[in-house]
């Protein structure tokens, strides 16, 4: 059994910042050069979980972010959720279902250990091409994915806005 207790805490922080961007005054900032809007950085969320709730439900696949950095396939998400608030409510979903699946009685030890091909890139630099064991997949969620993309969407926020939301 896995304790999904930062996963869960992650996502809500994530979740709690696109809701922090959503209701501020101008809830589709443009973001810097080069970077995403909070509802790109939410359909790449989605995209990323759905990938490892894949491999956390034991289908024979891998955990290959490619397809989450795919401006066509953001867009597409993006539309298909029907914006940033049908995005929100997929990615809680999707927390709860990922939370169920690694953390309750689903998935016996030996299947959180069991490697699954895994290719991860950021900003074109490949980070990870080697199999990684379903709870690190899941761990490399909670640590430094989700907080990471919580961050970029704070980052998003006016400096006024930013004083407003930590009151």
């Amino acid at each position: 059994m896995l304790d999904t207790a930062p996963l869960q805490d992650a996502y809500r922080a994530l979740l709690d910042a696109a809701a922090t961007v959503a209701d501020a005054e101008d809830p589709n900032p443009a973001p810097p050069d080069g970077e995403w809007n909070a509802d790109q950085i939410l359909a790449h969320v989605s995209l990323i979980s759905a990938a490892v709730a894949g491999v956390a439900a034991g289908a024979n696949t891998t955990y290959d972010n490619r397809i989450a950095l795919d401006a066509w396939t953001i867009e597409q998400t993006i539309a298909h959720a029907g914006g940033n608030a049908g995005l929100r409510d997929r990615i809680s979903g999707q927390a709860a279902a990922l939370c169920a699946l690694a953390g309750g009685t689903a998935l016996s030890d030996a299947e959180l250990s069991t490697p699954a091909p895994a290719r991860l890139l950021s900003n074109d630099t490949l980070l990870v091409d080697q199999p990684m064991a379903l709870r690190d997949i899941v761990s490399g969620l909670a640590e430094a994915e989700l907080p990471g993309h919580t961050k970029q969407l704070l980052a998003l926020l006016t400096d006024r806005a930013m004083a407003e939301a930590t009151r």
